[in-house]
């Protein structure tokens, strides 16, 4: 029956035994401003007339009377695949914040979900952004705004949970597409990373929690034949995985001390370092927080901490 449920991940959502699904947060819209907000303007513009898909752009007000050229960041949201979009209030707000400290362009990738549209799909829709915004790179682009502003010698990739996976894949098709060269940094911010063996003796062996996070990857990708081992999740455990070629030169990982994903961020760093991989990787903890809880309270010391972490990681190339 229709009210039988299949997974229940409240407070974010619930699938039935029927295939509806129910999402509980991160559906709230927050529409674009040209109105500065704390000196950033915002609007959307489709990507994807195929498939209905659009990206949220954030520019410092000033920079649109200068013409002046800045770091360009592509921001990938959260959501285990599934809740949340790059229009919500959190990453509305978390990217004007980000774009007001680090003076950069931002555009805000929203993406099909699961479990209407399972993986690889997310994937593939943001590889089609990504390669719609380097669309722009020789200036004559659909978007006046990337055209004008947009340095694509200092491209950042961003995300954080699902979007700090797809962030990884996107470098990794990057480096063997030929086109990481134009990748000069990649920042993750509680990856969603996981797989059946514990990357470590820190990592949990609650057993609830790990049957948790199995059952949303099933939803996320149930044709998945290793379930969370499927190396697209597992990418710290997996030796399938080879992390020297990852296509970018810098990668900064952001991860909190009460995650459950938090091993897995560490792992990641630890694994890029001994891969061979000649970049440079940087890690952030924050201590006493939870899977992306500063993400949905902005005003937390926490939240400006991130902010201003990725602002310094943008601006190191910037200089």
């Amino acid at each position: 029956m229709d009210s039988e449920i299949d997974v229940d991940n409240s407070p974010a959502y619930r699938v039935y035994k029927s295939g509806r699904i129910e999402r509980l947060s991160g559906e709230t819209f927050k529409p674009p401003s040209l109105t500065p907000e704390n000196g950033v303007v915002s609007k959307d513009t489709v990507y994807s007339p195929e498939h209905n898909l659009s990206v949220r752009i954030f520019l410092p007000e000033k920079a649109s009377a200068t013409g002046e050229k800045l770091p360009l960041l592509v921001y990938f949201h959260g959501g285990g695949f599934v809740i949340e979009t790059a229009f919500s209030p959190t990453y509305h707000a978390f990217l004007t914040s980000t774009v007001a400290a680090a003076d950069c362009l931002a555009i805000s990738v929203d993406y099909r979900r699961a479990p209407e549209f399972s993986i690889p799909i997310p994937y593939e829709d943001s590889w089609d952004a990504l390669k719609w915004v380097l669309s722009h790179a020789s200036g004559a682009g659909p978007e006046q705004w990337i055209n004008k502003h947009a340095d694509f010698g200092k491209l950042f990739l961003a995300g954080d949970s699902a979007g700090g996976n797809i962030c990884h894949h996107l470098a990794t098709r990057a480096k063997r597409e030929g086109i990481d060269s134009l990748i000069s940094g990649v920042v993750l911010i509680h990856p969603y990373f996981w797989g059946k063996t514990p990357v470590d003796e820190f990592e949990t062996r609650d057993e609830t929690k790990r049957r948790g996070i199995e059952a949303r990857w099933r939803v996320a990708s149930p044709n998945s034949e290793d379930g969370v081992d499927d190396p697209l999740f597992n990418v710290v455990g997996s030796e399938t995985v080879d992390l020297s070629g990852l296509g970018c030169g810098r990668v900064l990982v952001v991860v909190a001390g009460y995650d459950t994903f938090a091993r897995q961020g560490l792992g990641y760093a630890a694994k890029l370092e001994k891969s061979g991989w000649e970049g440079e990787v940087e890690v952030m903890e924050i201590k006493d927080e939870g899977h992306v809880h500063h993400m949905k309270s902005p005003d937390t010391d926490n939240a400006s901490k991130v902010v201003n972490k990725v602002a310094e990681f943008i601006k190191k190339v910037s200089q």
